[in-house]
């Protein structure tokens, strides 16, 4: 298959080579040296070409236009299907959303009514229970001093949260 292509360029170069020769030398009559050979041995140059052309076929080429044009239908018709789907989804969520706020807003509604409050029993007396809870112990007030420093101006108890200046303070950078 190699050595026919190759004899068919070599072919073409020759002849074009040649031709472009001859076009240069012509004679008196106006025709080329290559015409008057044409004229005498045409029959064996049209069984030369008949021969190369036998050898050469034209390969077909399939064009991917068609399928390239399929596919981009098919992006685009998933991409439109996931849009679309997407949008049901937040069309749900908003339905959703929106019957949620109404019960709630249905049920706060619900609540507000005033409502009466039972008579109290004024046949049983009401008798206070003690606390479980320890009793607080009391603090003298002089306890309590105002501390001034750089910082500004607290008041502390006892001494405890007692930051004197901007030692418990770090500058920031």
């Amino acid at each position: 298959m190699e050595k026919t292509h190759t004899r068919a360029a070599l072919k073409f170069v020759k002849a074009s080579s040649q031709s472009a020769a001859v076009s240069w030398s012509s004679t008196s009559s106006g025709m080329t040296k290559d015409e008057l050979k044409d004229g005498l041995f045409g029959k064996s140059k049209a069984s030369q070409k008949s021969l190369t052309k036998e050898n050469t076929k034209p390969q077909d080429f399939k064009l991917r236009t068609q399928e390239r044009a399929l596919k981009r239908a098919m992006f685009n018709y998933e991409v439109a299907t996931k849009l679309y789907i997407i949008e049901q989804q937040k069309k749900q969520a908003e339905k959703l959303q929106k019957m949620i706020e109404e019960e709630e807003i249905r049920l706060l509604r619900k609540e507000m009514i005033p409502r009466a409050q039972l008579m109290p029993f004024f046949d049983r007396p009401f008798f206070p229970q003690r606390s479980n809870r320890p009793l607080t112990v009391p603090r003298d007030p002089a306890s309590f001093r105002i501390v001034s420093g750089k910082c500004g101006t607290r008041i502390s108890s006892g001494g405890l949260y007692d930051f004197q200046g901007s030692q418990g303070l770090k500058p920031i950078r």
